[in-house]
C-alpha cells in the first residue's frame, strides 16, 4: 500500500467519524455536540497549519546544519547574481 493510499484511507475514516459525530449518530453530551463537534475541523486545520510552520521554521534553523546544501545554495546564487550582472542589473 503506497503512502497516498494510507493517508486517503485515514483521511476517509476521519470524515466519516467527524460526520457521525457531527450528525448525532454517537449519543454525546449536549455541550459537546453543540460546542465542540462543530469546530473540530477549524481546530485540525489549525493544528496542521501550526505544524506545517514549525517545520518550515525548524528547517531553516537547521539549515546551516547541512553544509552540502548550504554551499551548493550559495554557488547557485552567486552564479544567479554574476548572470544578473552581466545583463546590467546591479546590486
Amino acid at each position: 500500500m503506497t503512502r497516498a493510499t494510507e493517508a486517503f484511507i485515514a483521511g476517509a475514516i476521519a470524515i466519516i467519524i467527524y460526520f457521525i459525530l457531527f450528525f448525532g449518530f454517537v449519543p454525546l453530551p449536549e455541550i459537546v455536540q453543540d460546542k465542540i463537534v462543530p469546530v473540530l475541523p477549524w481546530w485540525v486545520l489549525m493544528t496542521f497549519g501550526c505544524y506545517c510552520l514549525n517545520n518550515i521554521g525548524y528547517a531553516l534553523y537547521t539549515f546551516r546544519d547541512c553544509p552540502e546544501a548550504y554551499h551548493e545554495l550559495m554557488s547557485e546564487i552567486q552564479q544567479a547574481k554574476s548572470d544578473l550582472s552581466a545583463k546590467g542589473i546591479q546590486f
